[in-house]
């Protein structure tokens, strides 16, 4: 009898166990990591590695400019604004005159024009009093006579007398499209020059050309120090007579980036 309660007591035990370790969820296998994807690396572009080879080409051409660009205009100081106002057009108007009688209407336009009180600091009264008022009329001119340029400026320094003030006297082509072109053949030239360099010094094969990007920068002035002409001085009243002009050369200049594959 006894013998019996026991088997019966460690069956109840045995299943009591093995309903204890069904309800546990067993702990999954952790998954496998990917496998790493091949990188292809054919080509060099900077410090990156891209597809194919990068290269960046330039190209230049020195043309004589065919317009100047003058930048002038007058200053008038007066008590009021209505008198400030007065001398000031009547000088503009003599300065326009003068502009008109060699640069056509449309190749002058007005830049700028301001009315500003001109102030100073009373230490009796410990406050800003009012001066007087400065107007000012700037106006910009594309001269396409270069054989007048330096008797424009002497007739516009005479019209405006003390109150012409000249900002900037610069040189330009009125049409660059052309010369962007040859720019651009260079610019082609020279960077397919390099590519085939590159190839052969990597020892690999040049293909076809997958990428092409082109940048246009202005055209600009040299100096005799070379580069890009100095920056203008700050406005101040033009000299009598006006100097000798001479336009020198500018640059037109373009650069190209493209991308050549690599013949496998």
């Amino acid at each position: 009898m006894k013998r019996k309660i026991l088997l019966s007591m460690l069956a109840l035990l045995l299943a009591i166990s093995l309903v204890a370790i069904g309800c546990v969820a067993p702990t999954p296998a952790p998954a496998p990591s990917p496998a790493p994807i091949p990188v292809k690396v054919s080509g060099v572009y900077g410090g990156s590695q891209q597809e194919g080879i990068w290269v960046s080409g330039k190209g230049e051409v020195s043309v004589t400019p065919d317009v100047a660009i003058l930048r002038l205009g007058i200053e008038a100081q007066k008590a009021t604004v209505a008198e400030a106002q007065a001398k000031a057009s009547e000088a503009m108007d003599n300065v326009m005159a003068a502009l008109t009688d060699s640069v056509a209407e449309k190749d002058v336009q007005t830049q700028y024009f301001s009315i500003r009180q001109r102030t100073r600091w009373d230490e009796a009264r410990q406050e800003e009093v009012v001066t007087g008022y400065l107007v000012t009329n700037r106006v910009v001119a594309k001269i396409r006579d270069m054989d007048q340029v330096a008797n424009i400026i002497d007739a516009v320094v005479q019209a405006g007398g003390d109150l012409t003030r000249i900002d900037n006297l610069s040189f330009s082509v009125d049409d660059p499209l052309a010369y962007y072109e040859e720019a651009r053949e260079k610019a082609i030239a020279d960077a397919k020059d390099k590519a085939e360099q590159l190839a052969e010094l990597v020892g690999v094969t040049l293909g076809e050309p997958t990428y092409v990007a082109e940048g246009i920068q202005q055209p600009f002035y040299l100096w005799e120090g070379g580069g890009m002409a100095p920056p203008a001085p700050a406005p101040a009243p033009a000299p009598a007579p006006a100097p000798a002009i001479s336009p020198g050369a500018i640059v037109v200049s373009l650069t190209v980036q493209i991308a050549y594959s690599i013949v496998q």
